[in-house]
């Protein structure tokens, strides 16, 4: 039986998919603000939460959605990019919802889109792939009668489609350089982007910032008459210890004016990894904490303790240890890295690929010297990358531990089959990172029965 988000799936493939290709005309919320108008204004059905950052904040939005579902308050969640299955992409408070909820909201959309009158949208412009998956977000939450829903913005954040949202809080995570070619070339410049979803009087919780970001949020906040919030001047302490493949997290809160009252430091166990996930958690639970004073401290830490998120750290047993992490910054990578050794000390092996506009200069020095074997390949089909830009970046700056140059394997189910042999014929722990559509491959190569909708 065809699903119904197979056909909508198959329906969107008539508008153009800027996760795929290269936006050249520029990004502009007239689409996205015309659209919701003729679509009810849906986003106006529940309350929601915002998210933005350069990495973190689909982990920062999958948190918060747990909080207020586990609060009582049932929450849907919008996150990009999925890995195996469209439908992860839109989630509500017990993951995937019912086809005939998806199937409605589906055919209210395609119906009021189709009607559409040539030219009648502002600059003639057709909507995007990603305009009117976040419309469907949208309709599917206002279909389930949801009263909450968290959004992740996929690009930026002042011309985000998301950016139509009137939130309840703004949450903003880790600022790194990326996309430069579409958000500028400075953290200050991408900061500023970023900044764009702080709405006049409502709340924003920022991650810890170097000074020049946090004084673009500062600025924007001011602006905005929006109290602001930073991590780094709300925690009191942040302490992880490892326990096996978990975090043991405890986490205490100074008494900050029109900020969250906790009664007592939170203590939970959390599933995700690496450390900077601590922080991400604790994040997304001052903000809920502010916004809603009553969710009890216990209700917090329930929530935290059941989180997990495919491809973030996504530990599998295949004979050998195999983890697939998205980590795509060079933050990130590092904290990736630095959570792999900790688990995995003896010998490893690394598969890695990443899109065009990665840093793959930085990347590749972090990685010297660690791995016994490295293959560098492609992200699939879908993403744009450049593997001559990954190969010499990789064999100037990196070496194995045995001082042999990596291997470059340009197709990847080629790459990802010879990693997992090699890998399990040497007994080698695997970390398999860099893009989540490097992810997205090899879950499809270990579950062939299970097929991306998009493809």
């Amino acid at each position: 039986m065809v699903k119904q988000t197979d056909l909508f799936s198959d329906w969107l493939t008539n508008y153009i998919n800027y996760e795929h290709t290269t936006n050249t005309e520029g990004f502009s919320l007239d689409t996205m603000v015309f659209l919701v108008k003729r679509l009810g204004m849906p986003q106006n059905s529940f309350k929601s939460v915002h998210t933005a950052g350069s990495k973190g904040k689909g982990s920062v939005s999958t948190i918060a959605a747990r909080i207020l579902t586990e609060s009582g308050k049932p929450s849907g969640l919008y996150t990009s990019p999925h890995i195996s299955d469209f439908r992860e992409r839109i989630t509500g408070p017990g993951g995937f919802f019912t086809e005939e909820i998806y199937g409605q909201a589906a055919d209210y959309l395609v119906s009021r889109v189709n009607s559409i009158v040539p030219g009648l949208i502002p600059g003639g412009k057709a909507p995007s792939w990603f305009e009117l998956v976040t419309l469907f977000a949208m309709l599917t939450f206002k279909t389930a009668g949801l009263p909450w829903a968290v959004f992740e913005t996929g690009l930026g954040g002042r011309l985000d489609a998301t950016n139509v949202l009137k939130p309840e809080a703004c949450i903003i995570t880790t600022i790194e350089l990326e996309h430069t070619g579409y958000l500028g070339n400075t953290k200050k410049e991408i900061a500023g982007e970023k900044a764009g979803i702080i709405k006049p009087g409502i709340p924003v919780f920022i991650s810890k910032q170097n000074q020049e970001v946090k004084d673009v949020f500062l600025k924007k906040a001011y602006q905005m008459s929006s109290p602001v919030f930073f991590m780094d001047e709300v925690l009191d302490f942040l302490d992880t210890v490892y326990e096996g493949t978990s975090l043991s997290v405890k986490a205490g809160f100074k008494s900050i004016p029109g900020g969250a009252s906790f009664k007592r430091p939170l203590s939970f166990n959390l599933k995700m990894l690496p450390e900077i996930q601590a922080e991400n958690a604790v994040l997304a639970a001052y903000a809920l904490k502010t916004i809603i004073p009553e969710i009890e401290e216990k209700v917090i830490e329930k929530a935290l303790s059941e989180c997990f998120i495919p491809g973030r750290f996504e530990i599998m047993d295949l004979g050998i240890p195999v983890v697939l992490d998205g980590a795509h910054t060079e933050n990130s990578i590092h904290g990736t890295l630095k959570s792999f050794f900790k688990l995995y000390p003896g010998k490893a092996h690394l598969l890695f690929a990443c899109a065009a506009d990665k840093n793959v200069e930085n990347i590749s020095k972090q990685t010297d010297s660690l791995f016994s074997r490295i293959i560098i390949t492609k992200p699939g089909c879908k993403k744009e990358s450049n593997i001559t830009e990954a190969e010499k970046a990789f064999k100037k700056n990196c070496r194995t531990t045995d001082g042999s140059l990596p291997e470059i394997i340009p197709e990847y189910g080629t790459a990802i089959l010879n990693a997992l042999e090699i890998a399990k014929k040497e007994n080698a722990s695997l970390l398999i990172t860099g893009s989540f559509y490097l992810l997205a491959e090899v879950k499809k190569l270990l579950s062939p029965s299970r097929q991306d909708p998009e493809s």
